[in-house]
C-alpha cells in the first residue's frame, strides 16, 4: 500500500504532536504537584508520629516514677499503720505500770517505737542495719554518738508517762556545780 503524505497532513501531525506534548507536560506538572503534596503530607504525618512517640515515652517515664513513689508511700503508710496498731494494743491493754517500750534512735533522735525489744531488733534491717548486728547498750555514751541505738522506756506512774530505763549521769554545764 502506498500512502501519499501531503504537507498539510504533516503540519496537522506536528500540531497534534505539539498538543500531545503540551498535554503531557500539564499532566506531568499535575503529577509532580500531587507527588509533592503527598511527600509533604508524609513528612508531616511522620513528624507528628515521632512527636507522639516521644511524648508517649516521656509520659511512660513519668508514670513509672509516679508508680515507684506511690509504692514507697504505700509501704511507709503500711509501716506507720502497723506502728499505730502496736501502740493502740499497748494503750488498750490498760496495764501500763512496769510496761516498757523500745525506741529505735537515729543519732539520738527517736525514729520508731516498738512494743518489745524483739520487734525492734527484727525491724532494724528495714532501716539499713544488717541482720545479725550485735547491739551494745548505750551505757554512759550519749545517744547522739551512735548512728543507731535502741533505748528502753518504762512507764512511770508518778508522772503518768514513760522515762528512759537507763538515765545517763547529768553532765555539768560550764563550771557550775
Amino acid at each position: 500500500m502506498i500512502r501519499i503524505v501531503t504537507a498539510g497532513r504533516i503540519a496537522r501531525l506536528e500540531q497534534e504532536a505539539d498538543q500531545a506534548r503540551d498535554r503531557a507536560r500539564e499532566i506531568q506538572a499535575q503529577a509532580d504537584a500531587a507527588w509533592g503534596s503527598h511527600v509533604r503530607e508524609l513528612y508531616a504525618v511522620t513528624d507528628r508520629t515521632e512527636r507522639a512517640e516521644a511524648t508517649t515515652n516521656e509520659v511512660g517515664v513519668l508514670l513509672s516514677g509516679a508508680r515507684a513513689e506511690l509504692s514507697e508511700a504505700q509501704q511507709e503508710l503500711l509501716r506507720k499503720d502497723i506502728e499505730i496498731r502496736r501502740l493502740r494494743e499497748v494503750l488498750e491493754s490498760g496495764v501500763l505500770v512496769g510496761r516498757t517500750l523500745t525506741v529505735l534512735m537515729h543519732y539520738g533522735e527517736p525514729h520508731t517505737v516498738y512494743a518489745t525489744r524483739e520487734h525492734a531488733l527484727a525491724d532494724t534491717a528495714t532501716h539499713g542495719v544488717t541482720a545479725g548486728t550485735r547491739w551494745v547498750p548505750c551505757g554512759e555514751r550519749r545517744a547522739s554518738a551512735s548512728t543507731w541505738c535502741i533505748a528502753a522506756f518504762i512507764y512511770d506512774a508518778h508522772c503518768k508517762g514513760y522515762r528512759r530505763a537507763f538515765m545517763p549521769a547529768p553532765e555539768p554545764v560550764g563550771s557550775a556545780a
